[in-house]
């Protein structure tokens, strides 16, 4: 008999210490989107009105090229997500084209590298059937120091200043969001600028 309510009183102990351990676990609230630091990738169409010379009978007319920006940074809250990217582009050219290089020894295609700053502010988001909010409209803003290549074109230093729009929605992967924006890009020293449309894809751990 004292064995049975040994046992009785050892399966109710284990029994009231278990039911607020899992109340505990059941009140933990799970992230439907992971927000903290993030890495992210842009890439898509980047395009020169009018490109970079001072060099008489050089082609300044629309260049077509393309883009790629990595950035890494860290979310404040849900709207506002600041970052130091590395912004680099291709834009194609013809042969008649030569920068600064008014010994027009060197022509075509030129190339930009340029490190900086830039910060996404989400500015409206919008609630899915489950009352999350994964679909922003945002605002963004950049600032690199623009270096140029082939050497032999002569494009000096430069300061790239950008901004623009885009739509962001976070995937029910949690880590991941997707985004499509398009920006207006201004080469303050060489008083050139141009446009760019870009995709983009970030993971946040």
């Amino acid at each position: 008999m004292s064995r049975a309510l040994l046992a009785l009183f050892t399966l109710l102990s284990t029994a009231a210490w278990a039911q607020p351990q899992a109340e505990e676990k059941r009140s933990v609230p799970f992230n439907e989107i992971e927000r903290g630091f993030f890495v992210g990738v842009n890439t898509g169409f980047w395009a020169t009105v009018n490109p970079p010379t001072n060099v008489a009978g050089s082609n300044r007319d629309f260049s077509a090229g393309q883009a790629l920006q990595l950035e890494i940074g860290h979310d404040i809250g849900e709207r506002v997500a600041p970052a130091a990217m590395l912004l680099l582009t291709g834009n194609r050219k013809g042969s008649d084209y030569f920068g600064y290089n008014s010994s027009k020894t060197t022509s075509g295609d030129y190339f930009m590298i340029a490190p900086g700053a830039t910060v996404k502010v989400r500015i409206v988001g919008f609630d899915d059937a489950q009352e999350v909010r994964r679909t922003w409209i945002y605002a963004r803003a950049g600032l690199g120091v623009a270096f140029y290549s082939p050497p032999g074109l002569s494009l000096p230093l430069d300061l790239v200043v950008y901004g623009g729009a885009g739509v962001e929605y976070f995937t029910r992967l949690r880590h991941f969001s997707i985004a499509f924006e398009a920006n207006f890009n201004f080469m303050a020293l060489t008083a050139s600028f141009g446009f760019s449309l870009l995709p983009s894809v970030r993971y946040a751990f």
